[in-house]
Order: structure tokens, then sequence, then C-alpha cells
């Protein structure tokens, strides 16, 4: 696998194996959907100004796979591979014709390009595909759950072709800041993920080999009646997977202080708002400028003949 030239970065002290467990219950994922398929929504508006054909498209954290048909639909001749992390998600992927595999690495780099949809259990930043296999990678709302962005862009980068397209979705800082600050009424230990800049995702990109990437953010409100609504959407979001996760449970009075800070918040028209920054990114993977063995690579047009 290719990685930057620097050292990797942590995004935050996340638990990969915790992200696992904390996606392994699709019932308790599912009432948060709604943001999903909004979401989803704005990145297919966005994908359709970009004139592709792929052959082969791999879903980064593809979840119970409900962008699975959406991304057949758009390309009905390409192959989609939904890939991930999280055994059963995949198994709640209920997508039309979707076949779930138990391909091991080797069979999934050899496997042939063809139309339909296919799954596959796999770590974003060691995907169990070939150099070069790839035509599009769509994630959405997926990244953000991967302590090491950097590599992940890497890998992603080894496994799309020449010219081929990266257009991925995820949080932004200012994501959950309401949340973020009742619970720092409450004590010091850490709540929610310390998401990643826009800004660190576009130097990561060109770092890890992208060309022309283009980012941009927007602020989605979410209102709720209740701080207990609005605590469950956030653990059917996907709750805290951070390592330093305190183990013992939060005293009553620090609770107390948490919920009256949220509820100190309480909009004109009484609601309760919770703020999610949208990063939106697209990126290249360019003609190589070098060979495996350091030599520029020069290109240029030849002449067109006059008619």
């Amino acid at each position: 696998m290719q990685v930057p030239a620097h050292p990797p970065k942590l995004s935050a002290p996340i638990d990969l194996e915790r992200v696992r467990q904390l996606f392994s219950r699709p019932e308790r994922i599912a009432p948060a959907d709604f943001l999903r398929r909004e979401i989803s929504s704005r990145m297919f508006d966005r994908l359709e100004l970009i004139k592709i054909a792929p052959s082969r498209v791999l879903d980064a954290g593809c979840g119970a796979g409900a962008d699975l048909p959406l991304l057949q639909k758009s390309y009905p001749a390409a192959q989609i591979v939904g890939l991930d992390a999280a055994d059963a998600m995949l198994r709640a992927a209920h997508a039309p014709g979707a076949r779930p595999s138990s391909l091991n690495h080797l069979l999934s780099k050899l496997l042939p390009s063809k139309s339909g949809i296919d799954l596959l259990c796999g770590d974003f930043a060691d995907l169990p595909l070939g150099p070069n296999s790839l035509d599009l990678i769509w994630s959405n709302l997926a990244l953000h759950w991967h302590p090491q962005p950097d590599r992940v862009f890497a890998e992603w980068r080894r496994v799309l072709r020449v010219n081929s397209l990266l257009m991925f979705s995820c949080f932004g800082p200012d994501s959950l800041r309401e949340l973020r600050a009742a619970f720092a009424e409450a004590d010091l230990a850490p709540h929610v993920l310390p998401f990643v800049d826009m800004h660190d995702f576009g130097d990561q990109l060109v770092e890890a080999g992208f060309s022309t990437p283009v980012l941009d953010m927007e602020t989605i409100t979410v209102t709720y009646d209740t701080p207990q609504a609005l605590l469950s959407d956030v653990r059917a979001l996907g709750g805290n997977p951070l390592t330093t996760l305190r183990r013992s449970m939060m005293g009553k009075a620090a609770w107390r202080r948490m919920l009256d800070t949220l509820e100190s918040g309480r909009r004109g028209d009484g609601k309760l708002g919770l703020t999610f920054e949208v990063i939106y990114g697209h990126a290249f993977r360019p003609a190589p400028k070098v060979t495996a063995s350091g030599e520029a690579i020069i290109r240029f047009d030849p002449p067109r003949k006059s008619r």
C-alpha cells in the first residue's frame, strides 16, 4: 500500500474494534438513517455534474447498503461493490441483487468486472482489492470513523485507476457542538469526536497523490423536542468510539448538568438544535509523473492534421 511521505497522523484516538461493535446492531443505527439519506441525496446531486462511466464502483462504508441500488441505478452496466468493517451491517444489506460475499483477499483481487452488486467485509485502509481496479469510490458519512484518514486516502488512490474519481462526505469539526459544550459542563472526559477540518482533508488528499481536490461544506441543523431524542439520534449515528471513553457511569449530578446545559440552549421556537457540519469532497487520481524506477514521464499530444 502506498503511504504518504509523512508519518500517519491520528485524526482522533479512535478504537476501530469499538467502531465495529457500535455498528454491530443495525437496528440501533437505523433511526438516524434520515440524515444519511439526506446527505446521500446531496452527494448524488454533485455526482450528476461529473460525467463518468465507471465499470467498477466501491461504496466504502456501505452500512446496510442503502446507497448500493442507487449507484447501480446510476451506472447499470457497472459492478457495484459494497464494503463495510461490520459484518452485521453487511448482513442487513437488502439492496436488490446483493450477493453477500465471503471471498478471501486473493479471490477479491481476481474478481472480474461484471454488473450487479457484491458485498465485502474489510478495512478502509487495507482494502481486499487489487491496484487500479476501481473507477469510482463513493463514501457517505464513513470516513470520520477511521483514526488515520491519510492512510485511507493513500489506499483509495492505490485501488483507483488513472483519471478515476473519489467522492466522499463526512462530519466536520463544528458537528455536535451543542452536545460537546453540554458535556464540557459535566466533566473533562471527551464524549464527542474531534472531527477533522476540511482544509486538513484537502492537504491529505494532495499528499496522497490526488489531483484537483474540491471540498466544500454546509451546516445542517436538526431539531428535537427533548434532550433524550437528541441523544438517541447521536447514539444511532455511531456514538463514542474513542479509546479515551470513560469506563464508569457518569454520576447523576454530572448528567443533570449536561441535560440542563442542553435545555438552556432551546431556540426561539422551543426546539433543541443539533448542528452537523457536513464536508463534501471529490478528487481524481492523476496519471503518474514518474515511473516505478523514478524516471520522469513526459506526455505530449501529437499535432493535429489540418483539414
